[in-house]
């Protein structure tokens, strides 16, 4: 029997219903919405599912603001809709079944305020110098903490005692600035529920207007119809509305125009003064700020006016000519005259008599004497009085007889195109003619010649086919006044003269050759010098090439390839676009022994950041043995020296980066060869000032952030390590992986990988570099150096054959050394 029973009750167990609301538990804040699913698991037919308030009372279907749906036979939705205050409690499903058993499950709803803020307008405005409160009332459950903002920056932080926060939490600025403008955050938070909102103020500040007239006294000219107008600047915020006064009166404006305003009324226009305008004017500014006042003092009298030049025109050396220049005005303007170039003084007489200026009253006249035709052009008149000046230009016009320019000798050689040029200056114009040997050209027995004629010059190309082109042209030009012709001569150009050789500065490798110019260039410019040189008792001389404005710089050239202890003979020829000069005497020198290298010559070339520089090396003489590296240091000038640089010797620069702003280097360069090491070679720059940083204009969000960087930097980080790890475990049996095989499985991998471990050799080997040399990790990460070997070959070094790879040993400061440089030491 009571097995029976207990069978009942856990067929009664497995067949009951099983009641769940997702989500188990709701907060919602005032004014938003939530829903609750309620969900019956069980074969029970005809279920009735039924939701309850927290007080009891049955929620029927298809209320407007708590809505009860029946979705199927297993689930129902209860819907709150802009939840308050009053709707918080615990709800409860109900679920009975076909033969009354009930099951139910509860949620607790929990409604609260969000913080939110109930009187903060935007924006608020304060007058300049008052006490302003910037108003923000918060409301909550919970009672919030309040912080104010501004630039991003919590006003309390900055330390000004002009900012308060009240009690009430209102932000108080004592004496606000017009700097104090902008955006304030009124952000309140609740550390219970983590819950931050704020809200953006914008704080206006009203500045009192400023207003001053651009000029207190004011001259106007009278009876001419003009126009007299009278400006005041005001500032303040708001922009201020301008008013006008004459002699206490308001100005407004009249059907007769007489007074017109600007579209602000920071400018009033008086149209046609006279007399009657006279007076003190005052400008208004106000604003809701409050208002002020400047005085504008209009004095009315007769500006100057010329009222009468007369343009003038006279023939080369003419006795004289006199221009006049009248003008009116009150009071009685004083006239000066000028040219576009120069002023002419009132009482200007030249020692022969040329200029003179004479005035009386309001006329004044300058008489120029025996005329030249640079006399001709633009004269100024100017009248002048205490109220203003006018000027008025007239022209004189001389006219004269062509006068001719140019370059007489003109220099070239058979089958070479050149041109004679002819400037021509004449009023009026002249016709210009070309002629040889009284033939007018061009013609049929000159084929070969061209003319190209401009307003102020004509062009005779010549292109000579044999001797006969050479010799005299004429150019000719004409007009009304008169004509002058120009005789030009067509010179055969010659090769040059030989350039002669001053001294020779012998080095072990190389030589400087001073040198001077060629007496005679042939008529046309040197292009390039030939270098010739050989050994004492040798026949064949070697030559190079020099580019004659290079040369010319210096006076020098530099032969190189030569041998130490060695006796030369050299010898030099300049070459122009006729050919090859004569070549100079023989000079002979003699090379001094193997030696140290000379210093290089720097050159600075300042980087586009500013705080960087690259550094050219220009190689000098070798001292006979090649030059093995270039050690390099630099400072800051009063600060320590960086650690030196060792460059190969092929490098032709060393790049400095990351340098101090505004600071001023210097650099020290050796050059060292077997023999020993050079003279240090100095230079000496400055970087530029820092820029201004310029903020991006990116969003905050845009593009990923440090953290995520750094993540995938580790992500790949961790992956290359483990390609390493499989790839040495399958290839040399080591590693992490083959370390758990070892211990784990006791499984040791065939190779010779725990032999060497053995022997105390390194786990790890180094590729040797370029001549067997191992290359060692750059110890200055702001230096590029050119590519090339660590260290350059001795000559010993280049005679063996294959040399074997030098080993690699590990040492405790992780330094590469080799056999090599064992034995050395």
């Amino acid at each position: 029997m009571l097995q029976v029973d207990i069978q009942k009750e856990l067929v009664f167990y497995f067949f009951s219903l099983q009641v769940d609301i997702v989500p188990s538990q709701g907060e919602i804040s005032v004014g938003e919405s939530k829903f609750f699913l309620c969900q019956v698991a069980g074969d029970a037919k005809d279920k009735d599912i039924s939701w309850f308030s927290p007080n009891g009372e049955k929620l029927t279907p298809n209320q407007q603001r708590i809505s009860v749906v029946w979705n199927d036979d297993s689930s129902s939705t209860l819907t709150i809709y802009n939840a308050n205050i009053d709707d918080a409690g615990i709800y409860k499903c109900v679920v009975t079944g076909e033969d009354g058993s009930e099951s139910e499950a509860t949620v607790n709803v929990k409604i609260f305020q969000k913080l939110m803020f109930k009187n903060a307008p935007t924006p608020q405005e304060f007058r300049e110098g008052e006490d302003a409160v910037i108003v923000c009332d918060v409301v909550s459950s919970l009672p919030p903490t309040i912080i104010w903002k501004h630039k991003g920056r919590d006003v309390i932080l900055k330390k000004d005692v002009r900012f308060i926060v009240l009690s009430n939490n209102y932000l108080q600025i004592r004496g606000i600035k017009k700097t104090d403008e902008g955006t304030y955050r009124c952000e309140g938070r609740i550390l219970a529920r983590g819950e931050i909102n704020f809200k953006d103020i914008q704080v206006i500040v009203n500045v009192p207007p400023t207003v001053q007239a651009r000029q207190s006294i004011v001259n106007a000219t009278a009876n001419l119809g003009q126009s007299v107008t009278l400006i005041c600047d005001a500032e303040g915020f708001p922009e201020p509305t301008m008013s006008w006064t004459k002699d206490g009166e308001q100005i407004e404006n009249e059907e007769d125009d007489k007074y017109v305003f600007s579209d602000d009324s920071s400018e009033l226009t008086i149209r046609k003064v006279d007399k009657n305008d006279e007076a003190e004017y005052v400008c208004i500014a106000e604003n809701k700020a409050g208002e002020q006042d400047a005085s504008i003092h209009l004095k009315v009298f007769a500006k100057p006016k010329i009222t009468y030049v007369e343009n003038q025109t006279a023939m080369e050396l003419e006795e004289q000519v006199t221009l006049t220049c009248e003008a009116s005005g009150d009071p009685i303007p004083s006239i000066t005259w000028r040219t576009s170039t120069r002023n002419i003084s009132s009482e200007e007489k030249t020692l022969d008599g040329h200029m003179v200026v004479r005035s009386h009253a309001r006329v004044s006249s300058l008489t120029l004497k025996s005329i030249q035709y640079t006399d001709a052009g633009e004269y100024i008149c100017t009248a002048s009085n205490t109220i203003g000046q006018d000027s008025q230009s007239m022209y004189l016009e001389v006219q004269y007889a062509p006068k001719l320019q140019g370059p007489v000798a003109v220099y070239t050689w058979e089958g070479n195109q050149v041109n004679i040029t002819c400037e021509v200056f004449a009023y009026p114009s002249a016709t210009i003619s070309w002629f040889r040997d009284g033939q007018l050209l061009p013609s049929s027995n000159y084929s070969n010649i061209k003319i190209y004629n401009t307003p102020s010059a004509s062009y005779l190309e010549v292109t000579p086919d044999s001797e006969n082109d050479f010799g005299n042209y004429n150019c000719t030009a004409v007009n009304r006044i008169g004509q002058e012709s120009l005789e030009f001569i067509l010179v055969q150009a010659d090769t040059p003269s030989s350039p002669s050789i001053d001294q020779v500065e012998p080095y072990s490798s190389t030589a400087q050759v001073q040198f001077d110019e060629p007496e005679a260039t042939g008529g046309v410019p040197i292009l390039k010098y030939k270098a010739e040189w050989r050994a004492v008792g040798e026949e064949v001389w070697h030559f190079k090439w020099y580019d004659a404005k290079e040369a010319n710089m210096e006076g020098i050239v530099t032969i190189v390839g030569l041998k130490p202890e060695t006796t030369y003979a050299v010898r030099l020829a300049a070459l122009n676009g006729k050919g090859l000069g004569e070549i100079s005497t023989a000079s002979e020198f003699k090379t001094q022994p193997v030696r140290e290298p000379s210093a290089p010559k720097l050159e600075g070339q300042m980087g586009e950041d500013g705080n960087s520089i690259k550094v050219n090396l220009i190689k000098q003489d070798d001292g006979g043995s090649p030059i093995r590296h270039y050690l390099v240091k630099y400072r800051a000038l009063s600060s320590e020296w960086k650690p030196e640089i060792r460059l190969p010797s092929g490098s032709d620069h060393v790049m400095l980066k990351s340098l101090d702003w505004n600071a001023e280097y210097e650099v020290y360069v050796v050059a060292e060869n077997q023999q020993g090491k050079s003279k240090a070679a100095h230079f000496v720059f400055r970087t530029s000032a820092q820029p201004t940083a310029i903020p991006a204009n990116g969003s905050p969000t845009s593009g990923l952030s440090t953290g995520a960087i750094v993540g995938i930097l580790i992500v790949i980080f961790v992956l290359l390590l483990v390609v390493v790890d499989i790839t040495c475990y399958f290839l040399n049996k080591c590693g992490l992986l083959m370390c758990i095989a070892v211990n784990l499985c006791g499984k040791a991998g065939p190779g010779a990988k725990g032999k060497d471990m053995e022997e105390g050799k390194a786990a790890f080997s180094l590729c040797p570099g370029p001549g067997g040399l191992a290359s060692e990790p750059s110890q200055f990460p702001h230096l590029e150096t050119p590519k090339g070997p660590v260290e350059a070959k001795s000559e010993s070094q280049e005679t063996e054959t294959k040399p074997a790879p030098a080993e690699v040993k590990t040492v405790p400061n992780d330094a590469t050394q080799t056999k090599e440089n064992e034995s050395k030491a």
